[in-house]
């Protein structure tokens, strides 16, 4: 059978379909059609027990909107298999991963990808930067820049032209340098949105990631953020909200990305100064990286009259810095609307200094240091921390977590991501209420959100469109792809507009369709479907002959019904079919090749167009 290979020659096909896309998601969620197992409001109740509010939504897509919104959409077999188990039992099981064996998925990481278990220590002394090579080396820093160049080039063209799983690691494995870490972090990210069995886990860390963004291009933090998504995210991503804002607080990743490890208080800082004996240890400081060095300060400037003449030493000045203070209250906890002043949020910082990094490019780890601490009373929002240590810090953010305003902030921000862009009043005001009875327990939290009717309405239904991280998790899981590198797919992930750990506004990547709707972003969409069906996804392999069967080869009409019966459960508004069936009778949907002369069904652009669909872009 003759595949696609030239993009060009769907072009028209693809434009009308990515017409019909733009105006779709543009315009609100499809009506889902198709389904024959429809029920009756009574049949439903009696199908979920009573307990699951669903009463708007018909079994089949009751079962496809759970695992669109807290798993990264249905592989082959999932919906039935979700059917046979009970919706029900499934969402406890989620809400609860460690009943969840994905010892499977934690091996395959483990092995591929070493940096996933090393510190932030080992990391910074395994993947130096040029400089860092130069130094060592006693060479130029041009010269080590170009060989690090050189040995990254040459990794990225033997990953591209292995075609053998093993050949395609063993070069992944020859990339040098501090982006390292954070490409095996990246398809890691990837793989575990996949493949793993503890789906609303993988989900929820996405969240918080993005809740508690840190941008991996700043500095020290390429070699920071695997320790960060391992040992502070993930931990936390379903437990307490207060522990998880108070272990991003002291995250190394957190403290360099908005500053806070060089927020002192200035007197106590030019006491420390002037205590300290001798300009040894000063410099020294300077020189192990707890300290910015000199060149991060103002330096005395020139006698005007006496060029040549010395200038005597100045200290070097360091005092409050808000970064964090302000990002914490406004991005983490309370939000803008919480009616703090520009006040609180200096008292805030007051509260935070003294925290800070031990030394950032050697041993990276949380330290409080007194000395640069504010002392007296500090008063934020009303409530006065006057405990002269880090517990000032700490109470402060115990305050912040327990805040009616955080309440509701994170229960808008979480029912925005798995309800809609503009989620009800009612659910978020019954998830604020929950917050607060339970002291903020995540898990508490997301089930009073799928238990409540809102959660399973038809408004809610395909009423999120998918962020491109997540179009590309549930693409590869809807093919039943085998992907042995992923790093190919953290590409398109970029190219779509959301490349992983590479959001540099600490708000985040936006949780609204108005982000990814627009028609040159939606076709692009489209591309990525027709290649990953296609099978010219380097590092992915996907066999559609078996999902799609014998029968379909020679039946048009046979193999878009079994396409929709796959990838959407049945499930298609009435305008997409008619755009999809308006060209079954033409190449290159249906062809002939040299070979074969019967006119054949180009199964892989038929699945493409359908993941390119309306419906395939919401969740």
């Amino acid at each position: 059978m003759k595949h696609l290979t030239e993009p060009r020659t769907a072009s028209l096909l693809t434009r009308v379909l990515a017409a019909v896309l733009a105006a779709s998601v543009a315009g609100g969620s499809p009506v889902a059609a198709g389904d024959k197992k429809k029920k009756s409001q009574i049949e439903l109740s009696k199908k979920f027990k009573g307990r699951l509010p669903i009463t708007e939504l018909t079994e089949g897509q009751a079962i496809v909107h759970a695992l669109n919104r807290l798993a990264y959409g249905p592989r082959p077999d999932d919906v039935e298999r979700v059917r046979e188990m009970g919706l029900e039992k499934w969402i406890d099981q989620q809400l609860n991963p460690g009943t969840i064996d994905d010892s499977a998925l934690e091996e395959r990481l483990n092995q591929n990808y070493a940096t996933l278990r090393m510190s932030s220590k080992e990391l910074l002394e395994s993947f130096p930067t040029a400089a860092q090579i130069a130094k060592r080396e006693g060479e130029t820093k041009q010269e080590a820049a170009a060989q690090l160049e050189e040995k990254r080039r040459e990794a990225r063209e033997a990953i591209q032209q292995a075609g053998d799983p093993h050949n395609m690691q063993m070069a992944l494995a020859q990339m040098q340098g501090p982006g390292r870490p954070v490409a095996e972090l990246s398809m890691a990210k990837l793989e575990r949105a996949i493949y793993s069995q503890r789906q609303l886990e993988a989900v929820m860390e996405d969240f918080w990631f993005n809740h508690f963004n840190v941008f991996a291009g700043k500095g020290a933090d390429r070699w920071l953020l695997t320790s960060y998504v391992r040992d502070t995210i993930r931990p936390h991503a379903m437990g307490k909200f207060q522990d998880l804002l108070l272990a991003t607080a002291k995250s190394p990743a957190m403290l360099f990305y908005l500053d806070n490890w060089l927020s002192v208080d200035p007197d106590a800082f030019k006491q420390w100064q002037q205590q300290s004996t001798g300009r040894g240890r000063f410099q020294g400081l300077f020189a192990s990286g707890s300290l910015p060095g000199p060149r991060a300060f103002p330096q005395p400037s020139a006698n005007p009259w006496n060029p040549q003449a010395k200038q005597p030493p100045k200290q070097q000045e360091r005092g409050i810095n808000e970064n964090y203070g302000r990002e914490v209250m406004e991005l983490h906890t309370v939000g803008v609307d919480a009616g703090y002043t520009q006040q609180d949020v200096i008292e805030m910082a007051k509260c935070l200094t003294g925290w800070t990094i031990r030394t950032p490019r050697v041993d990276p780890t949380f330290v409080f240091r007194p000395e640069f601490h504010t002392s007296g009373k500090k008063v934020v929002m009303g409530h006065t921390f006057d405990y002269g240590d880090e517990r000032d810090g700490e109470e402060a953010l115990k305050m912040l977590a327990s805040d009616p305003h955080t309440a509701k902030f994170i229960s808008t921000e979480l029912a925005r991501h798995f309800v809609s862009d503009n989620p009800p009043a009612s659910i978020v005001g019954r998830m604020a209420a929950n917050y607060l009875a339970t002291g903020g327990d995540i898990r508490s939290l997301l089930r009073t959100m799928i238990y409540s009717p809102e959660f399973w309405s038809q408004q809610a239904y395909r009423a999120k469109v998918k962020t491109p991280f997540e179009l590309v998790a549930s693409t590869a899981r809807a093919l039943g792809a085998e992907v042995t590198v992923s790093l190919p797919l953290g590409t398109w992930v970029g190219r779509m507009g959301e490349p992983l750990f590479l959001c540099q506004p600490p708000t985040g990547y936006p949780d609204k369709a108005s982000t990814w709707v627009n028609t040159g972003a939606l076709l692009n969409r489209l591309n990525f479907a027709l290649v990953f069906a296609g099978g010219r996804m380097p590092g992915s392999r996907v066999n559609l002959q078996t999902m799609f069967g014998d029968d379909a080869a020679n039946d048009p009409e046979r193999a878009l019904q079994r396409s929709i019966d796959l990838f959407l459960d049945g499930q298609i508004d009435p305008s997409t079919r008619q755009t999809l069936e308006a060209r079954l009778a033409d190449p290159p949907i249906l062809q002939a090749s040299l070979d074969d002369p019967i006119r054949q069904v180009n199964e892989p652009l038929l699945a493409g167009l359908l993941l390119g669909t309306p419906e395939f872009q919401r969740r």
